[in-house]
């Protein structure tokens, strides 16, 4: 059991964070995914209990307006600043005097160069940071890279994060799973005092079976076949290639997406939904049979508990954080992530014995009951809080010390020189600034290699649209480094 939830009722908001100004640095908000949908659902709960909130965010081109996972779809009143990009260089919050916390949803490009930013503050002076690891971008960029570049750039990620992770701002690491957990302490060398457990929850009242659509069903399956389900976006790390090859056994990237699955969407087996929230996404997964997971880079996957929720058993590929949600043989099956015909057998199984779907239908809605919103968003209070007050103890600390220093004999010149405030500060940002110009390398020629990489997908994609006497050629040279 984790100190916090030994500590503190999660039933309860800390009282202590009423008042406090928190900003959240978050890569992605609004109801775009599950890391979006979760950073917004926080803002709200803790904007509702009295916590002065601002957020920094990239402007990505979407609205925090249309209903998410039964959180309000537009923010709570508050500040939000939408940055030109991520690369932004200014960051600022709506409230007087600095932030007494920082949180970062997701750190990738935004939170690092805060990160990095931080460094150059005197120790005293540093904010104390709390940071939630739910995207894995190092199992992206072996996705998404050729080899040998994918295993390269995933080495190099995992550096950049524990270089970053390991700093003393950094009071706790929420993860979302075991197989992250393993990543962090492995591969990104944090302590394992910095990292705590934190799930995610899910609106039971909003996915709920319930929102079962007969007349849905009959558009997706006029002849009463079953219907497999999964909803993700249409990108490669998704896992869609896998998803295609056990769909065809049983019977950039989004044109790429829906070419995996041509020789079925040419015989109508196959619907692209299109973007859903609110109640049609709702109804959207009641209405299935089963939810097909294919991807194998979730660090948690709020979908799975999603479908869940709706009363929908779960087939997924025994790898990232579905591995945490699902109980094997209780309320959906775990699929080694290499055996396709393993999946296509479990799929099989529960598409021809009814008795055994309801069966897992039940149990994995009374698993997905058990996960709320309120207590894993108190805990996350709780550990704010917990952040502040020791930072406040820790000032105290330190203005004593110095009393005590001013009151003792005077030190040999040198020393006193480097006790100096603006010496030291100086001597100080002279280093923190080679440090901070070699990861900004780092930062900024990763973002080069990945245009490059997109900008060489786009030229295949023209080429086949342009050509496609050429394509077959084309995709089976790839099929080779990819």
């Amino acid at each position: 059991m984790s100190p916090t939830s030994q500590t503190h009722d999660l039933g309860t908001f800390p009282a202590g964070l009423k008042g406090r100004r928190i900003l959240l640095c978050v890569e992605s908000f609004g109801p775009i995914n599950g890391v979006s949908r979760t950073n917004l659902n926080l803002v709200n709960h803790l904007r509702s209990h009295g916590a002065l909130v601002a957020v920094v965010a990239p402007d990505n081109h979407t609205k925090p307006g249309g209903a998410t996972d039964g959180v309000p779809g537009a923010v709570q009143p508050g500040a939000l600043h939408r940055l030109p990009g991520p690369a932004a260089k200014a960051l600022r919050a709506d409230f007087r005097g600095p932030p007494d916390l920082i949180y970062l949803g997701s750190p990738a490009s935004l939170g690092f160069q805060l990160m990095l930013q931080l460094r150059q503050q005197p120790e005293e002076a540093q904010v104390p940071v709390i940071c939630n690891f739910q995207t894995d971008l190092a199992g992206y960029c072996e996705i998404l890279f050729p080899r040998p570049l994918g295993a390269i750039a995933s080495w190099t990620f995992s550096k950049v994060q524990g270089y970053l992770f390991q700093h003393a701002s950094v009071k706790t690491l929420f993860y979302p799973s075991t197989f992250v957990r393993k990543y962090l302490e492995t591969a990104a060398g944090v302590p394992s005092r910095k990292l705590e457990v934190l799930r995610r929850g899910v609106n039971t009242d909003g996915f709920n079976p319930s929102k079962r659509s007969e007349a849905l069903r009959k558009a997706w399956a006029p002849n009463g076949e079953i219907i497999l389900f999964t909803c993700a976006r249409l990108a490669g790390e998704k896992g869609f290639g896998f998803l295609a090859d056990a769909a065809i056994e049983n019977a950039v990237v989004e044109q790429e997406v829906k070419d995996y699955f041509r020789p079925l969407t040419d015989k109508d087996k196959v619907v692209f939904t299109g973007f859903k929230v609110g109640e049609e996404l709702m109804e959207a997964y009641a209405s299935a049979d089963l939810f097909l997971h294919c991807s194998i880079t979730e660090t948690f996957g709020l979908v799975v508990l999603e479908a869940m929720a709706s009363g929908v058993p779960v087939i997924a590929r025994d790898e990232g954080g579905p591995s945490d949600i699902i109980e094997h043989g209780t309320a959906g099956y775990l699929v080694h992530p290499a055996d396709l015909d393993g999946f296509v057998e479990k799929v099989f199984k529960l598409s021809i014995d009814e008795n055994l779907r309801e069966r897992f239908s039940k149990a994995a809605r009374d698993h997905a009951c058990e996960a709320t919103w309120e207590k894993i968003n108190n805990k996350v209070a709780w550990k704010m809080a917990d952040a502040i007050e020791s930072r406040e103890s820790e000032e105290v600390k330190y203005q004593l010390a110095a009393a005590n220093a001013m009151k003792a004999a005077a030190p040999p010149i040198y020393v006193w020189l480097m006790m100096s405030s603006p010496l030291r500060r100086l001597v100080t940002a002279r280093v923190v600034d080679v440090k901070i110009v070699w990861g900004l390398v780092v930062i900024l020629g990763f973002w080069a290699s990945v245009s490059v990489y997109l900008a060489f997908i786009k030229v295949a994609h023209f080429v086949k649209e342009r050509a496609p006497w050429g394509y077959s050629r084309i995709h089976s040279v790839l099929r080779r480094f990819v």
